[in-house]
């Protein structure tokens, strides 16, 4: 073995505390990386084979009612390539031993055989025998929540008429991956199922004989999708068609892209705000380790090493600590994504799915953990091996004494003796002062942006569902409806307040951007459904146009006072322009209203309503659900504290979980640069701490002068890491912003205790290990040591 390999072995057994901090600050930067990529690539592969393998459609259109001899004419659009028409019909269940109520969607497939497009993947049992009535396949994830299996039999009601539904086999669809109900933001297997039933009976039951109402297709390889919509909106139109729709509007592909996009923006900015805190803190290591050493490098430099060759064992160092860092990093990655499976696996219903570490992952998270070693490291290096051997043996030049002002202050007494040693110190070397500082403060801003996503999700939550929805119960009907049938609703036992409802497809149009949402139509001032301001409080609603939530505003490029084309795509298709009167800030989903009666006139229609919202006595819940099962006229039935249940359950087993992760490894990467600061200025002023007790020191007093360096820098640091966690929260938070939620941007004084607790306890805790050196400091070994 080479006498440099000894003497890197050597030190990074001497350095094996420093060595193993910084490696935790490396695994952070893989760990992340890898856990995001391995989901990313995992479910990216899950949807692409089974997409191609069932032959999900590319498009989507929804119609009151069309022949089905217009599917042929269809067929001959130019750029289409397979085409199948469908009904699709909403259904409320009883399922036994079950008392809430269930809603749920019916699909139709031909008769006794796979369609064409989103075939089923069967679990177990069959699909529906030709010419039988009252068979269904049911998904897979409502089948488990209930433990159904084939040959259970449901109530349903159909249409308004009761009827009973035989399970005859248990499958998947490409079309469902994310099974989440209308309006709902995660899925609830209990109360939202999917069934497949043949296309003459579900014809039969749902009034659709010779007829169809959904439309799904794919296209020709270099068709140009935007004609073709056109092209089917053109021929649909007189059908009550509400526009032909893309994958990037069907709710279940939607959901998971959103969740691909989660992980993309992980993948870049988490592991790259990881791995440049372990740069900066190489630097530091690596600068302050070499200025140790200068007398080392001079010797070997005299005995004929070249300059390369201790590049490279210096290098070799930092790399080794890289290595080290990366390899716990990615064995903690591939671990967490493993972990992380099976929560994902409750909501995308793959048929399966594998989370093996993709071999360009672990050569990709090398290469930019080698890159950080590197860019920290390089430049301490070579300032160090490039000097000459004369002035690298050469003892530095005595540092320059001189009060600081704050000695020369009235506080000098107050100082004492060890005070103004701790104040000299870091005065005559204020650079590295600043490093230790800066490098404290980017451990506090990383535990500072952890904890704020938990804070941040748990005040979303709070908004949406304590501020917004203020209902207890979301009624939809099947159809619109008089608002006459509010009185109704009234009179059912437990309701103490209901509120309608009008909601109306549309897509709105600004110069190049275009977005397909709904209209709401609301009351003037709604109250379980309010529109409230940035304080809080609800606003009434203008009488004239709409309000759109910030996000949409923006997204559109539009204002207050600005103009909006509304094109409306259901009853007469209008194309409006129209006002917006004000944006408003609301955490999920997107949204555009205006005034009920405003919209039924924009409608050309009477005051008709789509739903509407109960406010119920919880102690006449059950009667009430009761009653509402047995109107025909009601086609779902939302209870609201369970979806805020399966909302709040979903982020505490995945952003939550990962959150709490993340705090820790920001915790450990506090410790580590915390740590690696004291040892180094421990190591370098180990010959002062024993002088200082030759002269008559207590160990008590050294170690007063050693604590109170250590609680110094991590005072200065409290600041700017506020300042640093402030950032990465605004980045983060950026980075997380979609359609379909936004995490607020908060800061509390709880989130500031919180960073600055943390370094607090980090501080303590080297402060506790470094007294433990201190009270085995050899003296006399010590100031042996030539000069």
């Amino acid at each position: 073995m080479k006498a440099l390999h000894r003497k890197l072995l050597r030190d990074l057994g001497r350095l094996k505390g420093q060595a193993l901090a910084i490696a935790v600050v490396v695994a952070g930067g893989v760990m992340t990386l890898i856990l995001a990529v391995t989901m990313l690539d995992a479910l990216t592969r899950a949807q692409e084979r089974f997409y191609a393998s069932h032959h999900f459609a590319e498009v989507f259109a929804d119609v009151t009612r069309a022949p089905l001899g217009l599917v042929e004419r269809l067929q001959r659009v130019p750029g289409v390539n397979l085409i199948e028409a469908r009904v699709t019909a909403p259904v409320r269940l009883r399922v036994p031993d079950f008392e809430d109520p269930v809603r749920g969607q019916l699909v139709s497939i031909p008769d006794g055989r796979q369609p064409t497009l989103n075939r089923l993947h069967l679990i177990a049992g069959q699909l529906p025998t030709a010419g039988r009535e009252g068979q269904v396949v049911v998904s897979d994830a409502f089948a488990e929540a209930h433990g159904l299996t084939p040959g259970d039999s449901l109530e349903a009601i159909i249409n308004g008429r009761r009827t009973r539904l035989v399970l005859n086999g248990i499958a998947l669809s490409p079309e469902f991956l994310y099974q989440a109900g209308p309006a709902d933001l995660v899925p609830d297997y209990r109360r939202y199922a999917i069934l497949w039933m043949n296309q003459e009976a579900l014809a039969d039951a749902y009034g659709m004989e010779g007829a169809f109402n959904q439309l799904s297709l794919t296209l020709q390889s270099g068709a140009d999708r935007e004609t073709i919509i056109d092209a089917l909106d053109l021929a649909l139109a007189r059908y009550g068609s509400t526009g032909a729709r893309t994958r990037h509007d069907q709710p279940s592909h939607r959901f998971l892209e959103e969740e691909l996009d989660q992980q993309r923006a992980q993948a870049r900015i988490l592991p790259t705000i990881f791995l440049l805190v372990s740069a900066f803190l190489l630097n530091v290591v690596m600068t302050r380790i070499i200025q140790t050493q200068r007398e080392q490098i001079a010797i070997l430099k005299a005995f004929g090493y070249r300059d390369a060759e201790l590049a490279r064992h210096y290098a070799g160092l930092a790399l080794l600590i890289v290595l080290l860092g990366w390899a716990l990093g990615v064995g903690l990655g591939a671990w967490t994504a493993r972990w992380m499976a099976g929560l994902y696996a409750d909501y995308f219903r793959f048929p399966e799915m594998r989370f093996p570490v993709p071999p360009w992952a672990l050569a990709l998270s090398l290469l930019l953990a080698g890159l950080s070693a590197l860019a920290g490291t390089w430049r301490a290096v070579w300032q160090s091996v490039s000097a000459p051997p004369a002035e690298a043996m050469r003892p530095p030049a005595p540092q320059r004494f001189r009060r600081s002002w704050l000695e020369r202050s009235a506080l000098r007494h107050a100082l004492g003796g060890e005070g103004r040693i701790i104040l000299r110190q870091l005065a005559r070397q204020p650079a590295k002062m600043a490093l230790s500082v800066i490098g404290i403060a980017l451990s506090a801003g990383l535990l500072m942006m952890g904890a704020w996503q938990i804070a941040a999700l748990d005040q979303m939550l709070d908004r949406q569902y304590r501020d917004l929805l203020r209902m207890d119960i979301e009624l939809t009907f099947n159809d619109p409806t008089p608002v006459r049938a509010l009185g109704e609703l009234r009179h059912l036992p437990g309701v103490l307040a209901v509120e309608p409802w009008r909601r109306v497809p549309a897509t709105l149009i600004h110069g190049h951007r275009r977005y397909r949402t709904s209209l709401t139509g609301l009351e003037a001032t709604p109250r379980l459904r309010p529109i409230v301001d940035a304080a809080g409080n609800a606003q009434p609603l203008p009488p004239e146009g709409l309000v759109l939530t910030r996000y949409l505003g923006e997204w559109l490029g539009v204002g207050a006072g600005d103009r909006l084309e509304v094109a409306i795509m259901e009853g007469h298709r209008r194309r409006l322009s129209l006002p917006v009167a004000a944006l408003v800030d609301e955490p999920v989903g997107v949204g555009a209203y205006l005034r009920r009666d405003r919209l039924n006139r924009l409608m050309r229609e009477g005051p008709a309503i789509g739903g509407a919202w109960l406010q119920v006595d919880d102690n006449r819940r059950d009667a009430l659900i009761d009653e509402l099962h047995d109107l025909p006229v009601v086609a779902g039935i939302g209870l609201m504290d369970e979806a805020e249940r399966g909302v709040r359950r979903y982020l505490d087993e995945t952003l939550h979980v990962f959150a709490i992760v993340f705090v820790a490894l920001a915790g450990s990467i506090g410790f580590g640069v915390i740590y690696n600061n004291a040892r180094i200025s421990f190591a370098e002023r180990s010959r002062e701490l024993a002088t200082l007790l030759v002269l008559g020191y207590t160990r008590a007093e050294v170690s007063r002068i050693l604590l109170g360096e250590i609680a110094l820098l991590g005072g200065l640091a409290i600041l700017p890491g506020w300042a640093f966690g402030a950032a990465f929260c605004t980045l983060l938070s950026e980075a997380f912003s979609s359609d379909l939620f936004r995490i607020p941007l908060i800061f509390t004084p709880r989130l500031f205790g919180l960073s600055a607790a943390g370094v607090v306890a980090g501080s303590a805790l080297v402060g506790l290990l470094m007294l433990r050196r201190l009270w085995h400091l050899d003296k006399v070994a010590v100031l042996k040591a030539p000069e």
